[in-house]
């Protein structure tokens, strides 16, 4: 309550809680429930009549949604052997219900919800169901109208953009769930791409991330089998980050010094046209690096653009500990250069990770761990990760195979051990994942939806595991020999 008495004031704030009851009732009533016509809001003088509209349908979409899975979950479930083959069937099929649910819920409510429904999709450790229906979201973002772009680049520049520009699209050349990039001339006819935030996201942002902490402690109270609080703490703290578009600058120019490689851009900052809510760059052209025809017909080895990802992000995680967070295939463009040449153009770089440096050693000794099979490191090194019994699955989850596994490196496991690691997984329940997700630290959650976001990427360009595998294992032991220059920090 006092949170939202904050964000709305004190009597809007009680007409919002009583709203989204109401609304979370109407939404499973058996009879449909009308507002009064005279129904209104007094304007508290912090916010309109459909911010507060808005904030009560959002929120009370998110409650009934909630309420309905975590039902749906604890009723189909109960009374079924657990692992056995129905419990198995019917604990897929909830996952597919909850995830459509979820899906649906992302779509109407768009914004931070959209963004939360590709942080989980990212995270290869969701039920597959999750993974595979969330992953459309990547696209769903619609985008914001120019009359209130415009409203936004004036507020922030403080004059027109005939005073700045030669020219300016109005039409977006790309929309996320926060923001939306347009093509510009500036008045010495650099061409620029200009990210502009939608308005009102400060607000929003505070709204929906109370909404998502209550809900997701609620659920912990009403099911403590069911722990996602820090998921949501970790995703809270991302998109904070990821709303000041001046920190944003400074990651980008960070890792432009970082990563020296040649086949490595990242847009140059216009500092003089950048503000928290406005960032101009240089505009570089290229296509997504999943666009394989568009590869193939510019004469590029899709292979070979999927090594040099590897190797980058692999120099970032394993050397520098200053990663880059949101890196879908968006978000990295290739552009051609002579003779089937290219360079990868790396974007969006809101959100970044500053990995503690005894983690950054440790994850390059589990890496080491990993290719060498050494059993004992590895269960080690989860009781310093604080996994304890589930880092039995880390070579199962980073190599592909399991640690006493007999096949070559990259070459996956064998008829025989995929049915016994099935066998074994099949008696994981949604508690046991829960409990492995909660456990994990904000720098390991980071790692393994980076990990899994570049693996989805690498199977598109049909890169074999081995290349990636090996890459890891080169940079861990180079990360164990150095330790990262961190001058850029401030």
């Amino acid at each position: 309550m006092s949170s939202l008495r904050k964000l709305f004031g004190s009597k809007t704030a009680l007409v919002l809680l009583t709203a989204t009851g109401a609304l979370t009732l109407h939404a499973h009533a058996p009879h449909s429930l009308q507002l009064p016509s005279d129904f209104k809001v007094a304007h508290s003088g912090s916010g309109s009549v459909e911010a507060v509209v808005d904030a009560v349908v959002r929120s009370s979409r998110a409650i009934s949604t909630v309420a309905v899975t975590l039902v749906d979950y604890k009723y189909s479930l109960h009374g079924l052997p657990k692992g056995s083959d129905e419990y198995r069937h019917e604990l897929s099929e909830v996952h597919m219900r909850s995830a459509r649910r979820l899906l649906r819920l992302c779509e109407a409510n768009k914004g931070f919800y959209i963004k939360a429904g590709q942080f989980v999709a990212a995270l290869g450790q969701a039920p597959k169901e999750y993974v595979s229906t969330l992953s459309s979201l990547q696209d769903k973002a619609v985008p914001c109208d120019y009359v209130a772009i415009r409203e936004v680049l004036v507020s922030n520049f403080g004059q027109d953009l005939s005073e700045i520009f030669h020219s300016f699209g109005e039409q977006p050349i790309a929309a996320a769930s926060i923001a939306q990039v347009h093509r510009a001339t500036l008045k010495d006819h650099q061409e620029v791409a200009v990210k502009v935030q939608y308005p009102g996201l400060e607000r929003q942002r505070k709204l929906d991330m109370m909404t998502m902490h209550v809900l997701s402690h609620c659920v912990t109270w009403l099911f403590p089998e069911y722990r996602f609080v820090s998921l949501v703490l970790e995703f809270s703290k991302a998109v904070s980050m990821e709303l000041d578009f001046i920190q944003e600058a400074r990651n980008s120019e960070r890792t432009a010094k970082n990563i020296s490689k040649d086949v490595i851009t990242v847009p140059k900052v216009f500092w003089e046209l950048t503000t928290k809510q406005v960032l101009t760059m240089q505009f570089c052209k290229g296509q997504r690096v999943d666009d394989v025809d568009f590869l193939r017909k510019m004469g590029i080895d899709p292979t070979k653009v999927a090594k040099a990802l590897v190797e980058v992000f692999a120099e970032m995680i394993l050397v520098h500990g200053f990663v880059h967070g949101d890196p879908h295939p968006g978000n990295i463009l290739v552009s051609p250069t002579d003779r089937g040449g290219f360079t990868i153009v790396l974007l969006d770089h809101g959100i970044y990770k500053q990995l503690d440096d005894e983690f950054r050693r440790n994850y390059c000794q589990l890496w080491k761990a990993l290719i060498l099979q050494d059993s004992e490191k590895i269960q080690q090194l989860g009781e310093q990760f604080g996994v304890g019994e589930y880092s039995r699955y880390f070579p199962v989850i980073f190599t592909g195979r399991t640690v006493d596994s007999k096949s070559a490196l990259g070459k996956g496991m064998t008829v025989k051990e995929r049915k016994e690691l099935k066998k074994e997984l099949k008696t994981l329940r949604m508690e046991d994942i829960s409990s492995f997700l909660e456990s994990l630290s904000p720098d390991f959650l980071m790692i393994l939806r980076v990990d899994g976001l570049l693996r989805s990427i690498n199977r598109k360009l049909g890169a074999p595991q081995r290349v990636r595998l090996l890459t890891y294992a080169k940079f861990a032991l180079y990360g164990l020999s150095t330790r990262p220059n961190r001058d850029h920090d401030n």
